[in-house]
């Protein structure tokens, strides 16, 4: 678990998008030590996905594309995008080192402390790095 209270950060947050009015909000999420079987299964990703944009209230946009490639073993895995209306929520899956990399992007403000918890808890990682980041 996350060890702030990541309702009261994301209401600060969303009170301070919506004043400064930026043009977006980006979040990345690195997520290390996670569950190899869920990772490499492009069923669990593209459920990860359709969990995330509701969770965030965000609508999809087209279909969740997932592709598997990579000669490299240190980057092989599966890469995913998923357009939203607002934006684009893009992730890297990476099988060697059992880590997520994620890709948050929207004009809409969403609760990013409430989305990470909800990605770790997915994909069982044991820990995580994050940043949030206002678009101007």
């Amino acid at each position: 678990m996350i060890d702030i209270n990541y309702q009261e950060e994301d209401n600060k947050l969303v009170t301070r998008y919506n004043q400064e009015k930026p043009w977006g909000m980006s979040t990345s999420v690195d997520l290390y030590d996670c569950d190899p079987e869920i990772l490499r299964s492009a069923e669990k990703i593209k459920q990860f996905v359709n969990e995330l944009v509701v969770l965030i209230d965000m609508k999809k946009f087209g279909e969740t594309t997932i592709v598997n490639f990579g000669d490299n073993p240190r980057v092989s895995g599966y890469s995913m995008t998923q357009l939203i209306e607002t934006s684009l929520i893009s992730g890297h899956f990476a099988n060697e080192s059992n880590a997520v990399y994620l890709d948050i992007f929207s004009c809409k403000a969403y609760p990013p402390y409430k989305m990470v918890e909800f990605c770790k808890d997915f994909f069982q990682a044991k820990d995580i790095k994050i940043n949030i980041t206002f678009r101007s």
